[in-house]
């Protein structure tokens, strides 16, 4: 499944559970799936097998042709892509207290898919280790941020980037007393 097609999956599995106010855990109860592959599969971390899907989407009350309705891959998009700040999506990943993410581009290359993204953290953010199906790309905007990998840390300032294999345990600390914010590109290649 080529991975802009995953994220559109996914967002509208997320917009559809807001949409009814139930939580990650009434929807699996739902659809008689964990809570983690609920939450996995909200923030594009796993892809669901065909039946857990269409399990999914019953879940939440929808017909199969409306929830795949417009959904598809961006090849025929024009080569000049432009998209304004007013337009970036804003959602929320794994269980995280003081994360703000917005999506700014999520383009499909021939062989992956690049998925450009602005994080802000908030001074007492908190999440656990997490790991992504991704190359990871991140350039901080403003402040103070410590990376956690497995036991090691690495302080980033304005200005500084990094890169690495998202499926490397990480989680990021913002170090300041005000938001911290940064560029994260995600690059996912397709697997054959």
């Amino acid at each position: 499944m080529r991975s802009d097609v995953l994220i559109q999956i996914s967002n509208r599995i997320k917009e559809r559970r807001r949409e009814m106010n139930i939580t990650v855990q009434e929807l699996s109860l739902r659809a008689n799936v964990s809570k983690g592959l609920i939450s996995q599969i909200e923030n594009s971390r796993t892809i669901p097998s065909l039946m857990v899907l269409i399990d999914i989407i019953k879940a939440l009350e929808i017909d199969l042709n409306s929830f795949f309705k417009d959904i598809r891959s961006k090849e025929s998009q024009s080569p000049v892509l432009i998209k304004r700040r007013a337009d970036y999506d804003h959602f929320e990943k794994e269980h995280a207290e003081g994360f703000l993410y917005q999506r700014v581009f999520t383009q499909s290359f021939t062989a992956s898919t690049v998925d450009i993204v602005i994080l802000e953290l908030e001074p007492n953010a908190l999440r656990p280790l997490v790991q992504t199906e991704a190359f990871e790309y991140k350039y901080i905007l403003q402040g103070k941020i410590e990376y956690q990998f497995n036991g090691e840390k690495y302080v980033l300032n304005q200005g500084d980037s990094m890169l690495f294999d998202g499926r490397i345990p990480h989680t990021p600390k913002n170090l300041g007393r005000q938001t911290a914010r940064m560029l994260v590109v995600y690059f996912f290649e397709e697997k054959n």
